[in-house]
């Protein structure tokens, strides 16, 4: 990225040239800001279908869509959001934007939950609500809009933004940028615990007013945080839309499909001079059919200012590595959306096998809440994190020489064993679950849902290595102008985990469901299922995603790997060997 003498709010320059923008004294605040932000958005989330049913009257079916809706218009204005922010207003606009519409939206849900005449009355009947008026239901769904498209500010660009703060060309910087995506995700776990546990619970048991004014005020806190820190931060200036130019090397390359590239000392290639000294460029040996849109075949391509007449004819190196850079990652981001099939189980089935287990603990015989074994990965991950940082990596730079720390092939790696090890777990403990319950010949079983905690843990794990692997991987290795979109990436890859979750499930129904069968899944009860077959199958998967990370995917990380923001493809490539 070039830097702007004249506007240095606007491109000020990276970490390791300046003693008073990026780094930690940054983060710090963007932390911060992290934190609070989402306590307080998953405060709404994780509470919204019970507000809507018990306080607007909505019934389950509508409530559910309602959520769904809005979930999807939350996943979706992301990527809207990231090319915004990575072409035109950049990331800290982005992010600011994102925290005030936030906050609008969220104070509109709590004046909702405190004014009884933005609802409808309370009802007594199930059989006979009262539905909200059109008034009531637009400040309700203006709010939720608001909420929406701040996620679509905030998502994308709050771990690019972090990203931006660290000088990634020097081993320090990607050690700190690892660094950095370990402690957004340990303060994110932090922020989902009291949010699934305190806020919710006054929000069901005291005051749905006194549960949205809490997350209402962490939105503030958030934006105060945020604006805080604005003198530390490096702002990275956009360069327009990065997309298109993408697009023209796919057109170029096509339109000069008959060349034939041989080797690079035959031919000439448009290699323009950086506009920042400190970026050097350098042609990969991958997906070597792209290098024939920055070929000049003849002089006549260039004007006489030394540019291409014609952008969709000839392309810079620069831009076709910039392309090939992201086709880099898709065969890991690939191998990684099958390993988080594994971390969708345990907040469905998982749950629905504590529902038939035995809950009770104490001597007063209290009832733990199954959905509190959602708990469980997050302290998971938590932990690990911390021992990470704070003894794995401690004892690793007195034991080798530089330190050691684990390379994202093999936290990939890890992850994705993980997910095999859970889902064979969660299929063996379902197997004792149904035969002691068919034993019993009652609904739950008398196990303890407490035999629960292991499959849980391990997929705490898989997210702990995986997940934070592959966020860092789309932050760290795609161009510096699309880290906003590589971080909505990373969450369309949680969706589209779900939606193969549902696809698979659908398939087991209609596959087992032939010629009269007993389906594997179906019903209320799980006594009546085989979801230990449902689980093997999913192990079944994951180790086919094993083989084609370890014969296929992993070989991309190998390559020469360029983020283009400095020139390491040799010095990437040894490191990343060098820690295997």
């Amino acid at each position: 990225m070039s830097e702007s003498s004249s506007d240095s709010s606007a491109h000020l320059p990276p970490p390791s040239s300046s003693n008073q923008h990026g780094g930690w004294r940054a983060v710090k605040y963007i932390l911060g800001n992290e934190t609070f932000e989402k306590l307080a958005a998953m405060s709404l989330i994780a509470n919204l279908v019970v507000y809507l049913h018990t306080q607007y009257n909505l019934d389950n079916t509508y409530s559910a869509e309602v959520f769904s809706i809005w979930s999807g218009f939350s996943n979706f204005l992301p990527l809207l959001g990231a090319y915004v922010a990575d072409a035109y207003l950049g990331k800290y606009h982005m992010l600011f934007f994102g925290l005030i519409a936030s906050f609008l939206g969220m104070a509109l849900v709590s004046l909702g939950a405190g004014l009884p005449s933005l609802r409808p009355p309370a009802c007594n009947v199930p059989t006979d609500c009262i539905q909200p008026t059109g008034p009531q239901l637009a400040v309700l769904y203006i709010g939720l809009g608001l909420m929406a498209a701040g996620s679509g500010g905030l998502r994308p660009c709050n771990i690019a933004f972090g990203a931006d703060q660290f000088d990634v060309s020097t081993e320090k910087g990607r050690a700190q940028l690892e660094s950095f995506c370990n402690w957004w995700y340990f303060l994110f776990t932090v922020a989902l615990l009291l949010a699934l546990t305190l806020v919710v619970y006054i929000q069901t048991n005291v005051s749905w007013l006194l549960g949205f004014a809490i997350p209402t005020a962490c939105f503030a806190i958030s934006t105060v945080l945020f604006l805080l820190g604005r003198n530390t931060y490096i702002r990275m200036k956009p360069k327009g839309s990065v997309i298109v130019d993408l697009v023209k090397v796919i057109v170029a390359s096509s339109r000069k499909r008959h060349v034939n590239i041989g080797t690079y000392s035959e031919l000439s290639f448009y290699d323009p001079p950086p506009t920042d000294p400190k970026i050097t460029v350098v042609r990969t040996d991958r997906f070597t059919c792209l290098d024939k849109a920055s070929v000049i075949l003849d002089a006549n391509e260039l004007n006489d200012e030394g540019k291409p007449r014609d952008g969709w004819r000839l392309c810079s190196v620069k831009q076709v590595e910039e392309l090939k850079a992201i086709l880099r990652t898709i065969p890991v981001w690939v191998a990684g959306i099958f390993c988080f099939l594994s971390m969708t189980q345990t907040g469905s089935f998982g749950i629905l096998q504590a529902i038939q287990m035995h809950k009770s603990v104490g001597n007063h015989r209290f009832n733990v809440p199954p959905a509190w074994l959602g708990l469980v990965p997050m302290i998971s991950l938590s932990i690990w994190i911390y021992i990470y940082e704070k003894i794995f990596i401690p004892w690793a730079q007195k034991a080798f020489a530089g330190g050691r720390r684990l390379s994202i092939e093999h936290r990939i790696l890890i992850g994705i064993v993980f997910s095999i090890i859970c889902m064979i777990v969660s299929g063996t403990v379902e197997v004792e679950r149904r035969e002691s319950a068919l034993k019993r010949g009652s609904f739950e079983s008398p196990m303890s849902m407490w035999m629960l905690v292991p499959q849980f843990t391990l997929s705490g794990l898989t997210e702990a290595f995986a997940a934070i692997a592959m966020m860092e991987l789309l932050t760290s290795y795609w161009p510096e102008n699309m880290k906003a979109i590589g971080g909505a990436v990373f969450f369309l890859s949680l969706s589209i985990a779900n939606y193969l979750t549902t696809i698979l499930i659908e398939v087991i129904k209609a596959t087992t469901s032939l010629k009269g069968r007993k389906p594997w899944l179906g019903g209320n009860d799980l006594n009546k299922n085989r979801l230990e077959y449902y689980y093997y199958t999913i192990a079944v998967i994951g180790a086919l995603n094993l083989f084609y990370f370890l014969l296929f995917a992993r070989h991309f990380l190998c390559s020469k790997v360029l983020p283009i923001r400095h020139s390491v493809d040799e010095q990437l490539d040894s490191e990343e060997r060098g820690t295997r």
